[in-house]
């Protein structure tokens, strides 16, 4: 019995398909989710969302951070941006990582939020010039 996963932009559907598991870069790790899964909301982190049909992986897509809502029977993952993997460039990773370093330099040292942005962004181009890597 597989699981119903949907990947949606702000702007469109991106992917919807059946798979046997989806693995998500949940904020405190990999997370994998089974049909049956309880049913839960988790926010995601800059990095890879891959799809499994048996023990292979089936399509991989790159997320720069969002959420999804977990049922036992669908995974609904919101996303900013999106790229398929073979669209990732260690040039574009570069130049993300260059001005989320930028504005973590700038950042107001007392403004905990700018900072927790700041932060987040670097990590998120970092896993891209990962997954660009790869």
């Amino acid at each position: 019995m597989p699981i119903a996963v949907e990947i949606l932009s702000p702007e469109k559907l991106l992917l919807s398909r059946e798979v046997d598991m989806v693995v998500m870069p949940a904020a405190d790790g990999d997370m994998g989710v089974l049909p049956g899964h309880a049913p839960m909301a988790v926010l995601l982190r800059g990095g890879v969302v891959r799809f499994y049909s048996g023990a292979n992986v089936t399509d991989q897509l790159f997320v720069c951070g969002g959420f999804a809502r977990v049922t036992g029977e669908t995974v609904s993952v919101m996303v900013t941006e999106s790229f398929a993997l073979d669209e990732l460039t260690r040039a574009e990773g570069e130049r993300r990582a260059a001005a989320a370093q930028a504005a973590l330099d700038a950042a107001d040292k007392q403004d905990a939020e700018a900072l927790a942005l700041a932060t987040e962004r670097m990590l998120t181009a970092r896993a891209m010039l990962a997954a660009a890597g790869a």
